[in-house]
């Protein structure tokens, strides 16, 4: 079966502490749906820095990539319905799909 990432993109933040953790829940619960099909399922990311081709170093990101989810999957079309589930588009956030490669060797 083919793995998919699932890229969270943006988003907002909530206005509230209350707010925040409804959302987490939601989160939660979306994810544990996903059952043995989530591979790697939460991975954010935090004190993002960026290798410039210079080889100098920024701190911060040049996109708005949040995290990341790894999932199994049938079909690309498949992996789509999971990701239209996710409540982080509830908040304006965008989620990318790609299919992984696997590389020889």
């Amino acid at each position: 079966m083919a793995q998919y990432i699932i890229t969270y993109l943006g988003g907002n933040q909530p206005s509230s502490a209350e707010e925040g953790k409804q959302h987490f829940e939601k989160y939660k619960e979306w994810l544990s749906s996903l059952g043995e099909s989530a591979v790697s399922p939460a991975n954010p990311l935090k004190n993002t820095s960026t290798v410039n081709p210079d080889g100098s170093v920024s701190g911060g990101s040049i996109s708005s990539m949040s995290g990341f989810t790894i999932i199994e999957s049938e079909t690309m079309e498949k992996a789509l319905e999971i990701a239209k589930a996710c409540p982080f588009l509830e908040i304006g956030g965008s989620l990318e799909v790609s299919e992984l490669m696997k590389m020889p060797g």
